[in-house]
């Protein structure tokens, strides 16, 4: 991991630190994201021994993954300890009396300390937008995926906060909010990650506010600090903020201010290897170019 990428890990991990005692309180839109990804496995028919929650937070997902594969192996995956505090206590009593409490593991997705086809499925949500290096994050998925096992995550798309990005545009030169990346893009990974199958589409959900304060509180008790290298303020903070709220007010409508968030879905599928007749396994030889 470079210098860069360290010191990403380690603001998120602060960051999701900090927000972990008021996490739950504040994470609708997570809630909400993750009750339309459980809805898509409807759809998909699998059975997996184990399963991979990466990014699991405070583990609103783990109750509902625990009833949809009671026999599984459960893993619950995240970079900062404290979310896994709570996520450990999101499994009713008598199926830890059961031992069947999720296996908490504090780390990292692009570095998964899990053996290779150690899961049948990986879930994945509003996680990836926090990585590095999401092609690194795939490359591990897909490792830890047995083959045949699914992978399924949700992610934020470029159109995310636009509104808050266009109004810190107009008060100073510098980014502050994330660069998000495209639908397509994600694809192309899944790809050339060595997936199969790749499916994505996406939705658009809008919260309201009643002032850019109560959404800038909202994003810092969800850990959503911005990671962006080599920003540096122009302006005075108070200033910035009052010049934010004012661009931010050409966004109201209705007495409320839009946050839009552009949400990413994807799921694909870990390829059974090949084999030629005999049952020999093919592997394929690629030219360097």
């Amino acid at each position: 991991m470079n210098d860069d990428s360290a010191l990403t890990r380690r603001l998120v991990r602060r960051a999701f630190e900090r927000a972990a005692a008021g996490y739950d309180a504040h994470a609708v839109l997570q809630r909400e994201v993750g009750e339309r990804m459980l809805a898509r496995l409807d759809y998909i028919k699998i059975a997996p021994r184990a399963v991979l929650d990466a990014g699991s937070g405070t583990g609103a997902a783990l109750p509902a993954l625990r009833r949809r594969y009671p026999g599984a192996t459960l893993y619950a995956l995240d970079i900062a300890d404290a979310m896994l505090m709570h996520a450990r206590r999101r499994i009713s009593w008598w199926q830890r009396l059961r031992g069947r409490n999720p296996r908490a593991i504090c780390g990292d997705v692009e570095r998964l300390p899990l053996r290779t086809a150690a899961v049948g499925l990986a879930w994945s949500n509003l996680t990836l937008q926090w990585t590095a290096a999401p092609a690194r994050a795939f490359a591990e998925v897909q490792r830890v995926l047995e083959p045949g096992g699914l992978f399924m995550f949700s992610t934020f798309g470029p159109d995310t906060l636009r509104e808050l990005r266009e109004a810190y545009r107009g008060a100073d030169s510098y980014a502050h909010v994330n660069r998000f990346i495209d639908m397509h893009d994600l694809g192309d990974l899944l790809v050339r990650g060595g997936f199969a199958d790749p499916v994505m589409d996406m939705e658009y959900i809008t919260l309201t506010y009643d002032n850019v304060r109560a959404l800038m509180r909202d994003l810092k008790a969800l850990g959503a600090h911005t990671v962006l290298d080599g920003r540096r303020p122009t302006v005075a903070p108070r200033t910035l903020l009052a010049q934010v709220e004012r661009n931010y007010e050409t966004w109201r409508r209705d007495g409320r201010l839009p946050a839009t968030f552009e949400v990413v879905y994807g799921h694909a599928w870990k390829p059974q290897p090949r084999t030629a007749p005999g049952g020999r396994r093919v592997i394929d030889i690629k030219a360097m170019p």
